[in-house]
């Protein structure tokens, strides 16, 4: 092994590149040589196994099996680990209701001492269940042979973004990405926004609880129109968004057991479903002027009303299809691509997987691949897919530290508008540098990633084995002659896999 000043020499020449862009262009849809670009931006990060799979179906066939996917089915291993989960075993309210007990329990506590000790278990419950949504995630990207619906999950939980640390969020988190993200993903837009809308995670996330007829709070109405429909210059005013604020009026939660009492020439009014509550009580049943029309005031309807009027404006097509392209083709969304889809979109009625289609065959996706910067989830979400592919890791805990130190944890974005995804977000030196210790800890093996917690831990050897018959067949291809110098100093197996692993190629999608 050459000492330690040939390795930093070797990773600066690497950790050089990495902000400028690489890989291969061509001038229509993906060619046959660009098959490993493609999946590796479809999918969460191209490995052997996927690879094989799209070369053997033809790319066209894999990318129509992504788009319209049937049952994920994971590898054995990693289905036990989600089997085995509180948030699989309990269904929402009952996993709800067993920790607003736990919660009440500690409050009622007289001792001082006793009550903080109650306290910090109920906290440290509420983090556990998250941990458990959060390693469910890792497991899904890792590991589904539905890439594109998880990275499309991804991509909704960060437009649709709540913050795990308000409330009690961190019992919801799980149960909004499973059931209000994901079941949506691909399907039609204003199916995912009414998911998102009727879910207790967004709803006490943007505090559209304390919205109610005489005590307007227009909050969520803002967002709504703002982040995850028209967008800020979508042509909607101030006034818009108290009308809005009006219709959602009576759409809350309800963390109890008990029904409200609704006055009695409304209870046919009031709903409930799980956690999500609809209290006539609460709402204005004054008529409202919302985007130029009239929404006559009548309860719940009301919202599905507005619903519409959001997702059929060409300001939501346009505006959602400019954040797809984003996010899958370049930091500077090209514009006529941006056309098209928002036609896809209006035609179709929403169709995601419609647009994403008319984006993933394009010239200008083609064109784009190898060069859009990873953000931290996809780094690390991809070198680990490259590095063990269907080897199943035992713990999630060092992805989800490496997330946390590069400032993208999951369900951890404060603000509602979710994590950047330009590369200037993410492009620091601060960031380089981690990513080239995450790369040497997963380069040698001693990531601990096939080690378990606990007082009978586990752990099984696993060494990454990145010189296989996909950089052979594939990868080496895309490789610049830089990085295959730096590749050809390495002196042992695990310095040449973190040389590959902090190379700007892989920096890239």
């Amino acid at each position: 092994m050459r000492p330690l000043s040939f390795s930093l020499a070797a990773c600066g020449a690497l950790l050089a590149g990495c902000a400028a862009t690489g890989g291969g262009t061509g001038p229509s849809a993906v060619k046959p040589e660009q098959l490993s670009g493609a999946l590796n931006r479809v999918s969460w990060g191209v490995n052997l196994g996927t690879y094989q799979q799209a070369e053997k179906v033809g790319y066209d066939a894999w990318l129509e099996q992504q788009l319209h996917p049937g049952a994920a089915r994971l590898p054995a291993a990693a289905q036990a680990q989600i089997d085995a989960m509180t948030i699989t075993r309990k269904p929402l309210p009952q996993l709800n209701q067993d920790l607003e007990q736990q919660r009440k329990d500690a409050d009622k506590i007289t001792d001082d001492d006793q009550k903080k000790a109650a306290q910090q278990a109920y906290q440290q419950e509420l983090n556990r269940i998250a941990k458990e949504a959060a390693t469910r995630s890792l497991l899904r990207d890792l590991y589904s042979p539905n890439q594109l619906q998880e990275q499309m999950t991804w991509f909704w939980m960060n437009h649709f973004n709540v913050h795990q640390g308000k409330s009690n969020l961190r019992v919801l988190v799980g149960d909004y990405e499973d059931n209000a993200v994901r079941a949506h993903a691909l399907g039609k837009f204003r199916d995912l926004l009414s998911a998102t809308l009727r879910h207790p995670a967004m709803i006490r996330y943007l505090d559209n609880e304390q919205n109610a007829a005489g005590h307007i709070n227009e909050n969520y109405a803002r967002e709504l129109m703002e982040l995850h429909t028209l967008g800020v210059d979508g042509g909607y005013s101030q006034r818009d968004v108290q009308e809005l604020a009006r219709i959602l009026t009576g759409v809350g939660v309800n963390m109890g057991t008990a029904t409200p009492n609704v006055k009695k020439e409304l209870q046919a009014q009031y709903v409930r479903q799980g956690l999500f509550e609809f209290n006539p009580n609460r709402h204005d049943y004054g008529n409202k002027e919302f985007l130029g029309q009239t929404v006559k005031g009548r309860g719940l309807a009301e919202v599905d009303e507005a619903l519409d009027r959001l997702c059929r404006h060409p300001a939501t097509a346009h505006f959602v299809s400019r954040k797809l392209a984003l996010y899958f083709v370049a930091d500077e969304a090209p514009p006529a691509l941006v056309e098209r889809m928002a036609a896809t979109f209006q035609s179709t009625d929403g169709d995601i997987a419609a647009v994403l289609r008319t984006m993933f065959t394009s010239a200008e996706f083609a064109q784009s691949l190898g060069r859009k910067f990873k953000d931290p989830a996809h780094y690390v979400v991809s070198a680990v897919r490259l590095a063990y592919d269907d080897k199943v890791v035992l713990n999630t805990g060092p992805m989800l530290y490496w997330l946390n130190r590069m400032a993208e944890p999951l369900y951890g974005r404060q603000t509602p508008d979710g994590y950047q995804l330009t590369q200037s977000g993410w492009a620091s030196p601060g960031q380089m540098t981690t990513r080239f210790e995450i790369a040497k800890a997963i380069g040698s093996g001693n990531a601990g990633l096939f080690k378990t917690d606990g007082p009978q831990a586990q752990e099984r050897a696993a060494f990454p084995q990145l010189a296989n018959a996909l950089y052979y067949q594939s990868l080496q291809k895309t490789i610049s002659p830089a990085t295959r110098q730096v590749l050809d100093q390495a002196t042992s197996p695990q310095e040449w896999n973190t040389f590959l692993l902090s190379s700007p190629e892989l920096m890239h999608r």
